[in-house]
């Protein structure tokens, strides 16, 4: 029952997102409802899926599946995840050739963009929450990190590989080797 409510819920994922960062808030809303992960998991899984090779959406489906069922959840989960994907895609490449001037297809366009800017904006709220406070003080070490981390990719034009092995040398440093309060 388990590998079909995972296929179900990334089946709705699949559906009801844009891939990419706007599939976060979904995912994160299934996988605490379905009592499968931990918030910490959650943003754990996030930054694992955001290291490894591979679309966002499958590699979390792929971590969240194998939580909750092992093997065949993660199975499950990226069949899920991709049915929708596979299905919409051969019918965009069909109908978008044939519409691609309309003028509803790109007020179509329009409406989404702000839609999916919400959805990333929420997730990011959400992820500073549970990685810049500790209980109910501020993480000032993660705040440093994160600070540092925007800078080389704002100002430094560093690329994500850098910033991620950068930050996770510092998390070593700090929180592990001198110990800091996390």
């Amino acid at each position: 029952m388990i590998l079909l409510k995972l296929f179900w819920s990334f089946l709705l994922i699949g559906f009801g997102s844009f891939g990419g960062l706007s599939m976060i808030p979904q995912i994160s809303n299934e996988v605490l409802s379905n009592g499968w992960m931990t918030a910490e998991q959650v943003t754990d899984i996030v930054a694992i899926a955001e290291m490894t090779p591979g679309p966002l959406g499958l590699n979390c489906a792929s971590f969240a599946g194998m939580q909750a069922a092992g093997i065949p959840g993660a199975i499950a989960a990226n069949l899920g995840v991709l049915t929708p994907s596979v299905t919409l895609c051969a019918a965009a490449a069909v109908l978008f050739h044939k519409f691609r001037g309309s003028r509803v297809m790109q007020w179509i366009l329009v409406g989404v963009r702000p839609v999916c800017l919400g959805m990333v904006a929420g997730v990011l709220i959400s992820l500073s929450v549970s990685n810049y406070w500790s209980g109910s003080a501020l993480n000032l070490t993660g705040l440093v990190i994160g600070a540092v981390d925007l800078y080389l990719l704002m100002k430094r034009k560093a690329g994500i590989p850098s910033v991620l092995d950068f930050s996770a040398a510092a998390g070593l440093v700090l929180f592990g080797v001198l110990g800091l309060p996390a």
